[in-house]
This record gives structure tokens, sequence and C-alpha cells, in this order.
């Protein structure tokens, strides 16, 4: 079957890159004209910038100190931004996300404390995270209720749940007692503790992603019902079965971030809130070039999208900026960004025509 045309964030047709016509050379405006089809141009321009800025105005910002903070915050942003890809290329959204990935690391303590070993304890938490995606899907494929209104009831009953049963009480994760003094030790030193391991998961997981949407049918699927979904259904292709699917990855990817970083920071608090946790991958999203209409995805977006976030708080920790205007400049962002990626659109359109 052949894969559905894709849309822009204004539901124009998104057109593959300009080819060169024969004898023509590489020139500035054919690689202006190249550069504008991307969907991650945006993103990657003020990447870059962020970059640069911070450099100049704090040494310490390209340490490697530094660097392995930065991998380590924006590695469940990438992961969860990944998997809410899978949810906008279909025109649907997942807030409960976030909560997964502070309700997972839970489950997993429970059960270790109950008797059970630490790793078949994990394996059950990550079960029941796709248990949560499950729900979130049947409800919305079967029962048709809007997946907003789903998976922000499924945030505050879990949220709810954890309060409930944890007392309003921060515990010592179990991955600290396991690892003895708490040191990289054993399995703990790839499992969330090593300096580098949580990026590395990030960046295989999120991977993983990218490969299922761009070089699976599943994928293929995935962005025909996203831009058009009518059409997609009467072709043949699963509507239902892959929304489903998509939202017990997206809650199994969450999950297993959030134990990851569990283990890296030896503790889990029940008073966050997944919600706060679940927007900015969404915001990475959507500002690597993601439409919030359907049938338009980044994963590489969403990747450089995660790295412009992670640049942008710790810089703007370094330089002494108060951590509350984070919130500020990144509304201020996803609008520029959004206008941007629209007119990048049509002026895409102008040039092919």
């Amino acid at each position: 079957m052949a894969q559905a045309a894709v849309t822009t964030g204004d539901r124009s047709p998104e057109l593959p890159a300009l080819p060169l016509e024969a004898g023509q050379g590489v020139t500035p405006l054919s690689v202006l004209k190249a550069a504008i089809q991307r969907r991650e141009a945006t993103v990657i321009v003020v990447t870059i910038g962020a970059i640069l800025y911070f450099a100049v105005r704090a040494p310490a910002f390209h340490s490697v100190a530094n660097i392995i903070v930065i991998c380590q915050y924006i590695a469940p942003i990438m992961v969860i931004g990944a998997g809410e890809v899978l949810m906008l290329v279909l025109a649907e959204i997942d807030l409960s996300a976030g909560q997964v990935y502070l309700t997972a690391p839970w489950f997993a303590y429970w059960f270790w404390t109950g008797g059970v070993p630490f790793g078949f304890a994990v394996i059950i938490a990550l079960a029941l995270s796709v248990a949560i995606g499950l729900i979130n899907g049947l409800f919305t494929v079967r029962l048709g209720v809007p997946s907003l209104i789903v998976t922000l009831g499924t945030l505050y009953t879990f949220f709810g749940f954890v309060l409930v049963k944890s007392s309003y009480t921060q515990e010592e994760y179990p991955g600290r007692g396991v690892a003895g003094s708490g040191a990289p030790d054993g399995w703990t030193k790839y499992f969330g503790v090593g300096s580098w391991s949580t990026i590395l998961w990030g960046l295989g997981i999120t991977l993983l992603i990218w490969f299922l949407l761009k070089r699976t049918r599943f994928g293929v699927h995935t962005t025909a019902a996203g831009g058009n979904l009518l059409g997609a259904a009467e072709a043949g292709v699963p509507v239902k079965r892959i929304k489903v699917w998509c939202f017990m990855i997206i809650a199994v990817a969450a999950g297993f971030m959030g134990i990851l970083d569990s283990v890296r920071i030896g503790s889990i608090n029940p008073g966050n809130s997944g919600l706060d946790i679940v927007l900015t991958p969404i915001v990475a999203a959507v500002i690597g070039g993601t439409a919030l209409t359907g049938g338009r995805a980044t994963v590489l977006g969403t990747i450089i999208g995660a790295i412009f976030l992670g640049i942008l708080e710790d810089g703007l920790n370094i330089i002494g900026v108060q951590a509350s205007w984070f919130f500020f400049f990144e509304g201020v962002i996803i609008l520029i960004a959004m206008a941007a990626n629209v007119q990048l659109g049509r002026l895409a359109v102008r040039f092919r025509r």
C-alpha cells in the first residue's frame, strides 16, 4: 500500500526536498531551498545559536561535567517526546506519560520491597506501564473518548494512587540499596547510575522509535492514518489497533526512563505532578517540527528540540537567570518556532511551484 500524503501544520501537502536540475551546480539559493524543506530547520538554527551564546557567556557551560548534567536532563525529554511524536502524528496526545514516568519506579519499589527480585520487579513495573497505555488506547478507540480527556484522567488517577500508597513520604529507591553504598557497582552502573548511562539508554530507545516510524510497515500505517484517517481505514489500515499500540509504546518508554532516573537519583518523590513532566517533551516535539494537527512527524526534530530545551534551562541557570524565567522563554520560543514552521512550510510550497 502506498503511504498516504503527509501534511504540514496548515494541512498543505509536504513536499520532498528539491532536486537539483541536470547541470545545475550547488548555489546559495539551492542550499537555502533545500534547508527550508527540512522541518527541523528552525530548531537547528536556534539550538546552534543557544550553544554559541551560552558558551561565550559561561566558560563552564562546555565542561564535561556540565555536558553530563545536560544529557541526564534531556534523556527523558527525548524519549517521552519521541513517544509523543507517535501520538501527535495520529492527531492524538498522551498527557499521562509523565505520570507513568513517576509511577513505574513506585511499582518496582513496592514489588522489590515485597520480596520480588529487583530485575523481575522492574519487568512487572514495565508490564503495568504497558497496561496503563492499553487502558488509554481502549478508552480512546473503543469508547470514543478524546485522548486528551482519557490521559488527563489517567494522570490524576495514578497521581492520587501513588500519593495514597506512599502516605506522602519520600522513600529511598531500591537501586541504591542494590548498589550497596550508592557508588556505580554491578548492573546499576549501566542502569542509570553511570554518568552516560541515562543518555545512552535514551538515545537507544529514541532511535528504536524512529526506526519503527520510518522504516517499518507499522510506521507507514501510522503516518498514513495521521494524514488521512478515513482514507487509511478504507484502504485496510488497522487504525484502531495502531492507536492502541502507540499508547502502549509511549507508556512503556516513559516507565522505563522513570526507573532509570530514579535509580540514578536514588529516591522517588510522590509529590511531583506528571503533567509538569510531560509538557516539556510535547514542547520538544512541537518545536522540532511535529504538527499538533497530525500527519507530520519528525523524531530527529524532537531530539534536537530536547537538546535545545536542556541547553536553555542549563544555560539560564549557569548565567544566573532565575529558573522561573525558563518557562517564560519556553513559551515565547514555542510561539516563535510554531510561527516559523508554518511560514517555512508555506514558503516551501511556493518554491516547489
